[in-house]
């Protein structure tokens, strides 16, 4: 029998999905890790509850948090995920063909087990490729532990700010990614829900103006997600985000399902209401 399985907001706000069954449970050291099979977007991966991608939906997450940087970074030869332990990041990074290594740290290694094991088309043909080395271990340390200018672009494709995902929306931990990219480089990070976690996406978008000379948010629509609008933030020291690398970008197009130029160039139009609240 059918069941819907809801992700819940305080005692007011509940977003749920149509699911079959459940195709796998566990609790790691973090977090309760689950994959559902749902009616409408395939099989999922929840954390804590919390929808993190589905099989029918992911690519309007992952295309635009990984495609604004590398399309406008100066560089792509190395490129650093924390997080994103799904694959699904990695695989649209490695679709570049001028990458040259894409180190990923996922805190939770049951993560990856369970993606690889019942969400492989999320990750695809990413976890055989020689340019990608996965690391598990905690991904704030891994950013304070790395060089001055180690990287072309550093990408947080992390849960929601809770848990062991917090720390990844703090001033400390933007600082150590603004020390670690190159002049040219770009920094990208899922900033949440500008409606039901606005004072969150508010919050990192000030932050990140305290680190990089560009930083902006960015907006799409991933349905799974709370309220389905959805939002990135993009920081660099040199490059502006409307300043494409044409072949770069005319490439990546002919693969991607939701990114390409023009939607690149609307994504950083803001709503007035947030313009103001971030003046």
């Amino acid at each position: 029998m059918a069941l819907w399985y809801d992700e819940v907001h305080g005692d007011t706000i509940r977003f749920g999905l149509k699911i079959n069954r459940v195709l796998y449970t566990q609790q790691s050291e973090f977090q309760k890790v689950e994959v559902v099979e749902t009616q409408a977007h395939g099989r999922a991966l929840l954390l804590d509850g919390l929808w993190m991608c589905a099989q029918g939906d992911e690519k309007t997450y992952h295309e635009m948090l990984v495609h604004p940087a590398l399309t406008t970074a100066r560089a792509t030869d190395h490129v650093l995920i924390i997080g994103g332990g799904d694959g699904g990041s990695a695989r649209e990074v490695l679709s570049h063909p001028d990458v040259k290594k894409v180190t990923m740290v996922e805190i939770d290694g049951l993560v990856v087990e369970a993606c690889k094991a019942h969400l492989p088309s999320i990750g695809g043909d990413a976890w055989e490729d020689a340019r990608l080395s996965v690391l598990i271990e905690d991904g704030a340390a891994f950013v304070r532990s790395q060089q001055d200018n180690s990287f072309d672009v550093v990408l947080i494709d992390g849960a929601d700010p809770v848990g062991p995902a917090a720390a990844l929306f703090g001033e400390d931990f933007l600082a150590q990614c603004a020390r670690i990219l190159k002049p040219g480089g770009v920094f990208a990070a899922q900033a949440g829900s500008p409606t039901l976690q606005r004072e969150e996406h508010l919050g990192l978008v000030r932050a990140l103006r305290e680190q990089f000379p560009v930083a902006m948010p960015y907006y799409g629509v991933v349905s799974i997600y709370p309220g389905a609008a959805w939002s990135w933030a993009y920081g660099a020291h040199e490059v502006k985000p409307h300043e494409l690398i044409e072949p770069r970008a005319e490439r990546v197009e002919a693969h991607t399902d939701i990114y390409n130029r023009e939607v690149h160039r609307g994504a950083f139009a803001v709503p007035n209401y947030l313009k103001r609240l971030l003046k």
